[in-house]
Protein backbone atom coordinates (compact mmCIF):
# COMPACT_ATOMS: atom_id res chain seq x y z
CA UNK A 1 0.00 0.00 0.00
CA UNK A 2 1.80 3.48 -0.75
CA UNK A 3 1.89 6.21 1.86
CA UNK A 4 -0.87 7.94 -0.44
CA UNK A 5 -3.24 5.35 -0.39
CA UNK A 6 -2.78 5.13 4.02
CA UNK A 7 -3.61 8.56 4.37
CA UNK A 8 -6.70 8.13 1.82
CA UNK A 9 -7.73 5.35 4.27
CA UNK A 10 -6.79 7.17 7.52
CA UNK A 11 -8.79 10.52 6.56
CA UNK A 12 -11.48 7.74 5.38
CA UNK A 13 -11.55 7.02 8.95
CA UNK A 14 -11.67 10.14 10.68
CA UNK A 15 -14.58 11.65 8.29
CA UNK A 16 -16.57 8.23 9.56
CA UNK A 17 -16.13 9.41 13.16
CA UNK A 18 -17.14 13.02 12.63
CA UNK A 19 -20.09 11.64 10.87
CA UNK A 20 -20.85 9.56 14.25
CA UNK A 21 -19.93 12.53 16.16
CA UNK A 22 -22.89 14.31 14.53
CA UNK A 23 -24.94 11.89 14.71
CA UNK A 24 -24.65 11.46 18.28
CA UNK A 25 -24.84 14.87 19.10
CA UNK A 26 -28.04 15.66 17.25
CA UNK A 27 -29.59 12.37 18.19
CA UNK A 28 -29.05 14.10 21.87
CA UNK A 29 -29.92 17.19 21.25
CA UNK A 30 -33.51 15.66 19.71
CA UNK A 31 -33.67 13.04 22.86
CA UNK A 32 -34.33 16.57 24.89
CA UNK A 33 -35.94 18.42 22.14
CA UNK A 34 -33.54 20.74 20.82
CA UNK A 35 -35.16 23.25 18.14
CA UNK A 36 -33.61 24.69 14.99
CA UNK A 37 -31.06 22.54 15.22
CA UNK A 38 -27.99 23.62 12.42
CA UNK A 39 -24.64 21.82 11.91
CA UNK A 40 -22.02 23.74 9.69
CA UNK A 41 -18.43 22.31 8.13
CA UNK A 42 -16.19 24.93 9.40
CA UNK A 43 -12.80 23.07 8.27
CA UNK A 44 -12.06 25.01 5.43
CA UNK A 45 -12.46 28.36 7.09
CA UNK A 46 -10.63 27.81 10.98
CA UNK A 47 -8.49 24.88 11.60
CA UNK A 48 -9.66 25.15 15.51
CA UNK A 49 -12.41 22.84 14.97
CA UNK A 50 -14.42 20.69 12.00
CA UNK A 51 -17.84 21.68 12.87
CA UNK A 52 -19.86 24.14 14.79
CA UNK A 53 -23.63 22.61 15.76
CA UNK A 54 -26.36 24.99 17.14
CA UNK A 55 -29.16 24.27 18.97
CA UNK A 56 -31.98 26.32 20.80
CA UNK A 57 -33.60 25.63 24.39
CA UNK A 58 -37.19 27.02 25.66
CA UNK A 59 -35.49 27.19 29.20
CA UNK A 60 -32.17 27.02 31.13
CA UNK A 61 -33.05 24.09 32.25
CA UNK A 62 -33.12 22.66 29.09
CA UNK A 63 -29.97 24.14 27.65
CA UNK A 64 -27.96 22.38 30.99
CA UNK A 65 -30.10 18.82 30.02
CA UNK A 66 -29.31 19.18 26.55
CA UNK A 67 -25.61 19.76 27.57
CA UNK A 68 -25.21 17.02 29.40
CA UNK A 69 -27.12 14.64 27.60
CA UNK A 70 -24.42 15.31 24.66
CA UNK A 71 -21.64 14.80 26.94
CA UNK A 72 -23.41 11.95 28.45
CA UNK A 73 -24.00 10.40 24.57
CA UNK A 74 -20.56 11.30 23.33
CA UNK A 75 -18.68 9.52 26.38
CA UNK A 76 -20.97 6.41 25.76
CA UNK A 77 -20.13 6.41 21.91
CA UNK A 78 -16.30 6.66 22.94
CA UNK A 79 -16.01 10.16 22.35
CA UNK A 80 -14.08 12.88 24.38
CA UNK A 81 -15.57 16.04 26.16
CA UNK A 82 -12.87 18.35 26.58
CA UNK A 83 -15.10 21.31 28.21
CA UNK A 84 -17.96 22.90 28.94
CA UNK A 85 -18.30 26.53 29.34
CA UNK A 86 -21.77 28.79 30.24
CA UNK A 87 -23.56 26.34 33.09
CA UNK A 88 -23.93 28.44 35.17
CA UNK A 89 -26.68 30.99 33.63
CA UNK A 90 -27.94 28.42 31.59
CA UNK A 91 -28.71 30.90 28.57
CA UNK A 92 -25.73 29.97 26.36
CA UNK A 93 -23.79 27.02 26.85
CA UNK A 94 -20.96 25.68 25.07
CA UNK A 95 -19.56 21.70 24.78
CA UNK A 96 -16.27 21.54 23.34
CA UNK A 97 -16.25 17.84 21.83
CA UNK A 98 -12.16 19.05 20.15
CA UNK A 99 -13.32 18.31 16.28
CA UNK A 100 -17.19 19.80 17.25
CA UNK A 101 -18.17 23.08 18.84
CA UNK A 102 -21.80 22.44 20.54
CA UNK A 103 -23.55 25.95 20.87
CA UNK A 104 -26.82 25.54 23.17
CA UNK A 105 -29.04 28.63 22.99
CA UNK A 106 -31.78 30.72 24.56
CA UNK A 107 -33.45 32.27 20.69
CA UNK A 108 -33.35 35.58 22.30
CA UNK A 109 -29.33 35.14 23.30
CA UNK A 110 -29.32 33.29 19.44
CA UNK A 111 -31.15 35.80 18.01
CA UNK A 112 -28.95 38.76 19.43
CA UNK A 113 -25.49 36.65 18.63
CA UNK A 114 -26.27 35.74 15.39
CA UNK A 115 -23.70 32.71 15.51
CA UNK A 116 -25.39 31.57 11.58
CA UNK A 117 -24.21 35.01 10.18
CA UNK A 118 -20.44 35.01 11.38
CA UNK A 119 -20.42 31.35 9.54
CA UNK A 120 -21.81 32.03 6.78
CA UNK A 121 -19.21 30.77 4.40
CA UNK A 122 -19.69 27.47 6.07
CA UNK A 123 -21.48 25.13 3.81
CA UNK A 124 -24.91 23.61 6.21
CA UNK A 125 -24.74 20.24 6.76
CA UNK A 126 -27.93 20.21 8.46
CA UNK A 127 -30.44 22.57 9.08
CA UNK A 128 -34.09 21.92 10.92
CA UNK A 129 -34.71 25.59 11.43
CA UNK A 130 -36.05 25.74 8.28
Amino acid sequence: MTPLSRALLWLNRIRMESTKLIKTVVAALEEIKAYDIEVFEVSGITALFDYIIIASADSNRQTRALANNVQEKIKAAGGRVYSQEGEQSGEWLLVDLGDAIVHIMLPAVRDYYNLEALWDEAKTVIDTAN
